[in-house]
């Protein structure tokens, strides 16, 4: 198709076939460098990737990169923060991958972000957290870190509709709520003026305006946002070797949007993978018929027979036991805001959310793009000083979901070897004994070297 604010290079479109990627030699790649430091960490990562490749494949395969425009850079050249070519180009070619982007000030669209992950239906949201030797950490034991979260991307609060305290609309559905539901109704402490006079009078307040302020907000969680979901999480644990995936909701007090989670999650298991999954709701059903001896004598058989263990977790037990227990996690399958929380959370134990790495995926229709996970940080825009690790990991995710495993490996070992040099960027300097600080570019061509 004409692209007007890009143009196309030489090479052939990723398409995807029986669920499967078909991937030429020489793929078309969009990317966005990105705002703020993004050109400088996309520098050195592109010159880490080609490396990889190269060296992989002797030069039987290669990345024609596509660049294409978004955010800031883009709003300068086409006064457009998001362009309808850059989208076009990331449905078109399938797989791409981006730097950190500036969210516009003073409306229009809320984050390029999200705008794109809404507009391409990338339902996944795919945070892979794993420790690298030397990387400064708060904890104790970051190596025993090893996990993937599988994040919903389109439901729960980035779907959420709200409305301000005060307002008409506010107003409106505390009116349908006491009128239809009166009973869920009393359960909002604040929802009459009655109410609120009462609390006001009660601390001796005066003068106060004692109109109801209650904001509302409404949460969906959908049977097929959750499946979907919950299908990408379990079809990787079992690509990949995984051993279990952790269901983690919030739903013994939000009973059917995560509690429904939870239990269409068990359904979905059960209903796609029959006997290569053994979960923690079939567990309960034998403890039920015929006792907790033969339930676990019946998953015991199950995973010795190489089936992946689907179980649950309460999110609040969640972050205290991923710092006290990482080891009991391996695929972790939740909602969005459980997903932001824990994966940030992760980050922080393995050195950060500078070298977290990302991708927003939809699995059936195969688009994918992997991004860094970081904001701009604009004060060290065209300084070469950043790390440019949550890009080169993020590279490394799209390497392996290309399947291009052997590119993937490559960075993986560059990234492990340039750390334990202790040259690194002022990020791991400061926090490493014996470390020298290096460029973020000269960091680029550590990895490299370490392949």
């Amino acid at each position: 198709m004409p692209y007007t604010t890009c143009s196309v290079p030489e090479g052939g479109k990723i398409s995807i076939s029986g669920g499967q990627l078909q991937v030429p030699s020489q793929p078309i790649i969009p990317f966005i460098r990105g705002d703020g430091t993004g050109p400088d960490i996309w520098a050195a990562s592109q010159r880490v990737f080609d490396a990889a490749v190269e060296k992989a494949y002797s030069g039987s395969r290669k990345v024609s990169w596509m660049e294409v425009f978004a955010g800031e850079e883009s709003f300068k050249r086409f006064n457009n923060w998001l362009p309808d070519d850059t989208v076009d180009a990331f449905r078109e070619f399938l797989v791409g991958i981006k730097g950190p982007l500036t969210t516009p000030v003073g409306g229009g669209i809320r984050s390029l972000n999200v705008a794109l992950r809404q507009m391409l239906d990338l339902y996944v949201c795919l945070r892979p957290v794993q420790y690298f030797s030397g990387v400064p950490s708060p904890v104790k034991r970051p190596e025993k870190v090893e996990m993937v979260i599988f994040r919903e991307n389109t439901e729960d609060i980035y779907a959420g509709i709200e409305f301000a305290a005060g307002t008409p609309e506010a107003q409106k559905v505390l009116d349908f709520l006491a009128k239809e539901f009166p009973k869920d109704f009393n359960k909002i402490r604040f929802g009459t003026v009655a109410r609120s006079e009462e609390f006001w009078g009660r601390v001796g307040a005066t003068g106060v305006d004692n109109s109801v302020k209650v904001g509302v907000g409404i949460k969906p969680v959908s049977w097929s946002g959750t499946t979907r979901l919950v299908h990408s999480a379990v079809s990787y644990a079992l690509r990949f070797g995984r051993k279990s995936v952790t269901l983690v909701h919030k739903g013994n007090i939000m009973k059917f949007t995560e509690g429904a989670f939870r239990d269409w999650g068990y359904e979905a298991a059960t209903a796609y993978f029959g006997d290569k999954v053994y979960t923690w709701a079939q567990w309960e059903k034998t403890k039920k018929e015929k006792g907790e001896d033969a339930a676990n004598a019946e998953q015991k058989a199950a995973l010795a027979g190489g089936a992946v263990l689907i179980k649950d977790s309460i999110a609040d037990i969640t972050l205290q036991q991923v710092l006290t227990r990482p080891e009991d996690f391996d695929v972790i399958a939740t909602l969005n805001l459980n997903g932001d929380y824990l994966s940030d959370a992760l980050a922080a134990q393995v050195g950060g959310i500078g070298i977290a790495p990302g991708g927003n995926i939809n699995y059936i229709t195969g688009h994918a793009i992997f991004e860094a996970t970081h904001g701009t940080a604009p004060k060290y825009a065209n300084k070469d000083m950043v790390n440019p690790g949550s890009v080169v990991l993020s590279g490394e995710m799209m390497f392996r979901h290309l399947g291009w495993t052997e590119a993937a490996d490559l960075i993986l070992k560059g990234l492990n070897g340039a750390i334990g040099s202790k040259r690194v960027t002022y990020d791991f300097a400061r926090q490493m004994d014996g470390a020298t600080q290096i460029k973020c570019s000269e960091f680029g061509e550590n990895i490299v070297a370490h392949m």
